[in-house]
């Protein structure tokens, strides 16, 4: 098959005279050409397009694949991840990963947790700061923990993010809003052990890959997943996985030091069907003061670089090679090709002044 992969490329966006860490979701080369590599290893045709603007460009201009393997985060506004999986769907062009309202959903931590709370799926109570004069409606309580409500890789956290007075929060929160320009993200401090669950699939087909636990390290920003942590997880951070069986739909008795992991594993397997999320993510869970796991966000999106991000991590921890994750990932988005009907033709004829 001729696949196209959209991605956003860390270096262009740093020339353009983003800082290191606005550049954070973006991909390197290294995750580029390996993505590339196995999809040539799987006998496919990569034809790498990059960012959303690129995408438009040859769209406009009448090229097609069949497919699209797209990892683009976007930069822009709370639906960045959205734009291009509803982009390939006005021109009904099949692509890997979830689909845009559930993109939209899961970068949004805020309408994550409502919906999963309404669902009677535990995640630590919350509020929302759209603006100062929020902070003093706050009413939780402390410690807490502040965020940018649709940020990843850790972007805005640090290890001020742990708040235990009222001053504090109200320092982060204004920080929080006039550095990142959205919502914060205000929650209850969970104070157990961290996980992050590796996730297969979509709907009833869909099976947890593996559990990374996330400890960090005595010279790490303690008792949080930071930015700083994350950017240098190799050093600060120690990733303990829980023995599973890749692929499996049976969830086992997978054991991390004392505890089993298998009740954070069914959250995070009930949340991804709940969600509606495709293909292949992450869901991270943290454990409350007596051991019961509550959900922190999930990741439709997760990051593919072969030895630093968590997903290809608790692959090659399970024993599947990145070739055989990739496959994976495909197989999962192929079946939905062959689920579509045929009989809707594909308006391939706008003009380019419309899309431009």
């Amino acid at each position: 098959m001729k696949i196209a992969l959209t991605y956003d490329l860390r270096s262009h966006y740093l020339e353009l005279g983003l800082t290191e860490e606005q550049c954070a979701e973006f991909d390197s080369p290294a995750t580029i050409n390996a993505i590339t590599e196995a999809l040539c290893e799987l006998g496919h045709v990569p034809v790498q397009i990059g960012h959303a603007r690129e995408l438009t460009r040859r769209l406009a201009a009448g090229e097609r694949w069949d497919l699209v393997f797209n990892i683009a985060e976007g930069l822009y506004g709370l639906g960045r991840e959205a734009l291009i999986p509803a982009l390939l769907d006005a021109y009904r062009l099949p692509y890997t990963f979830s689909d845009p309202c559930v993109m939209a959903v899961c970068l949004h931590k805020g309408f994550t947790k409502g919906i999963l709370r309404d669902a009677g799926l535990s995640t630590p109570d919350f509020a929302l700061v759209r603006e100062a004069g929020d902070i003093d409606s706050v009413h939780l309580a402390y410690p807490l923990f502040a965020k940018p409500v649709a940020e990843g890789t850790g972007k805005g956290i640090t290890e001020a993010s742990r708040i235990t007075d009222p001053s504090d929060l109200r320092q982060s929160c204004l920080e929080l809003l006039e550095k990142h320009r959205q919502p914060v993200l205000v929650e209850r401090y969970l104070p157990g052990r961290e996980f992050t669950v590796g996730i297969l699939g979509t709907g009833a087909r869909a099976s947890v890959l593996g559990t990374l636990e996330v400890i960090i390290r005595e010279q790490g920003e303690a008792g949080v997943y930071t930015y700083l942590n994350k950017e240098r997880c190799e050093e600060l951070v120690e990733y303990r996985f829980a023995t599973g069986e890749a692929g499996g739909t049976v969830l086992r008795e997978k054991v991390t030091g004392d505890m089993s992991v298998r009740p954070v594993e069914e959250l995070a397997l009930k949340t991804w069907r709940l969600l509606g999320c495709r293909d292949a993510g992450r869901v991270d869970i943290r454990l409350e003061a007596d051991g019961t796991p509550a959900i922190l966000e999930v990741n439709p999106l997760a990051g593919l670089h072969p030895t630093h991000s968590d997903l290809p991590m608790i692959a090659t921890a399970a024993g599947m090679s990145y070739r055989q994750l990739i496959d994976r990932i495909l197989a999962s988005a192929l079946g939905r090709v062959e689920d579509q009907p045929s009989d809707v033709p594909l308006q391939a004829s706008y003009s380019s002044s419309i899309l431009v």
